[in-house]
């Protein structure tokens, strides 16, 4: 065989070996926190699309409450502008807050998500 052939099938068995190794590589370790969060939509009912975009949605729930200006109303309501349905999107707020910050739990009914953060100066 030419050198030429012989450089053509070691790249495509190269390439095979490569693909073959992505394809079967072992996934990522999920963290368990994010895999609660979502078992806790799916108990509750709360549907979403892709887990990872979910997932995103939840870690943001925290420090959108203590944005200047936020309550629990206005993170429900821009829960419900990422997709979230109306009628599910008090669930997915509150499920993110259990999940990701339960110490602010507490606050949620008060408002006082600053008292949260520890720092007297902005009670």
């Amino acid at each position: 065989m030419p050198a030429a052939v012989n450089r053509r099938w070691a790249l495509i068995g190269a390439s095979a070996l490569v693909a073959g190794a992505t394809l079967f590589a072992p996934p990522a370790a999920a963290d368990p926190v994010d895999d609660a969060f979502l078992t806790a939509l799916n108990r509750a009912g709360v549907g979403y699309g892709n887990p990872a975009d979910t997932v995103e949605l939840g870690k943001r729930v925290c420090p959108m409450l203590v944005e200047p200006g936020k309550n629990f109303a206005k993170v429900v309501s821009t829960v419900r502008n990422d997709g979230v349905p109306p009628e599910m999107a008090a669930f997915f707020a509150g499920i993110a807050i259990q999940m990701y910050c339960p110490s602010m739990m507490s606050k949620v009914g008060t408002g006082d998500f600053l008292g949260w953060l520890g720092n007297p100066g902005l009670r």
